[in-house]
């Protein structure tokens, strides 16, 4: 199991609804990031690697996660811990631009454990990727997290968001589980 890592991505404060003056709440993150922090828990007891990811913009006009600001930061139900890695992306696939894959090649990982947010965006770039990359992937989705979304005018909501984007994951790149399945994996 050595070879097993947990990726954890952007559960920043400005997602999180009860973080005062967060920018972008999405829908559930406290559960969502409850459910990671099991999974964080039972990484950290059994000493397998945990990384974190951080998206900061480069622009202090950014909508969310301006660059310095405590909405940017890392919330501290899954503060990373001494040792464990915390990669800066500024794109939404958290490979692009980053370290993260030589990362992961140097510590030897072949499976990743995924939990964050949003679940259409950086959720879904970050699997894709990393199955593209050769990586097995399970995907937490009770531990992901995502909003509201309008099309053409049709609103979609968040519920409905995420379970799209989890069968469409599930169909084609992933096994995708709960926290309680996942941590029977570990």
């Amino acid at each position: 199991m050595s070879k097993t890592a947990l990726l954890i991505i952007d559960f920043q404060n400005d997602y999180f609804p009860t973080f005062p003056g967060a920018k972008w709440p999405l829908h559930h993150t406290e559960a969502a990031a409850a459910n990671g922090s099991k999974l964080l828990a039972g990484f950290r007891k059994q000493g397998l690697p945990v990384f974190h990811v951080r998206h900061e913009f480069p622009n202090a006009d950014a909508p969310f996660f301006q660059p310095g600001s405590e909405g940017a930061q890392i919330h501290t139900g899954m503060a990373p811990q001494e040792g464990e890695a915390v990669i800066v992306k500024q794109q939404i696939n958290s490979f692009r631009d980053t370290d993260l894959q030589q990362q992961l090649q140097q510590a030897g990982i072949e499976r990743l454990f995924i939990v964050g947010a949003m679940s259409h965006m950086c959720i879904d770039a970050v699997t894709r990727a990393a199955v593209d990359f050769g990586y097995e992937c399970l995907l937490a989705h009770d531990a992901c997290a995502t909003l509201d979304m309008e099309f053409n005018g049709v609103k979609v909501p968040a519920e409905q968001v995420h379970a799209a984007f989890m069968a469409a994951l599930q169909f084609g790149y992933c096994r995708v589980e709960s926290t309680a399945t996942l941590l029977e994996l570990i």
